[in-house]
């Protein structure tokens, strides 16, 4: 699991910084419907993770710092598995105190819009759906990367 997560060749055809958020459609775990529409007003961050990724069980105590600070603000934030069960994320958000909205997603549908490899993927994007910011496991962002990303795109 670990190669899969940290040795993944990228093959292209991925979002890129400048470009506008896919057509996407997920049912998160409070019941409410996420679109790329439902994001557009806002600035929002929407991360691809896997719990059992090291990459990923790094970034999301700081994605989880950010969403505590910035979601009160009206920052969007969500999180989207990628082939991973809603048990399995369910048993990990409660191990590891996460409260964040994530959709569970038992194939790479919604992830193979955004990207063909590497996990954590979060996309930081403006109030128009614009990706202004992308982060990976390469390296994998601090939360002072993502404080200062995110900063920028508030006015």
């Amino acid at each position: 699991v670990f190669a899969g997560c940290i040795m993944e060749e990228n093959t292209g055809g991925e979002v890129k910084v400048g470009d506008i958020l896919p057509e996407f459609e997920v049912v998160m775990s409070d019941g409410s419907l996420l679109t790329d529409d439902s994001l557009k007003g806002s600035v929002s961050i929407l991360m691809f993770f896997h719990t059992s990724c090291p990459d990923c069980q790094q970034a999301l105590p700081r994605v989880q710092s950010i969403y505590d600070e910035y979601s009160v603000k009206g920052v969007k934030i969500a999180l989207i598995s990628r082939e991973e069960s809603s048990d399995d994320i369910s048993s990990y958000w409660t191990d590891n105190s996460l409260n964040m909205p994530y959709s569970a997603q038992d194939d790479r549908k919604v992830y193979e819009l955004f990207a063909s490899t590497r996990i954590p993927r979060i996309y930081m994007s403006d109030e128009n759906g614009i990706v202004r910011y992308i982060f990976t496991d390469d390296p994998v962002p601090s939360y002072d990367d993502l404080k200062s990303s995110l900063e920028s795109l508030i006015r």
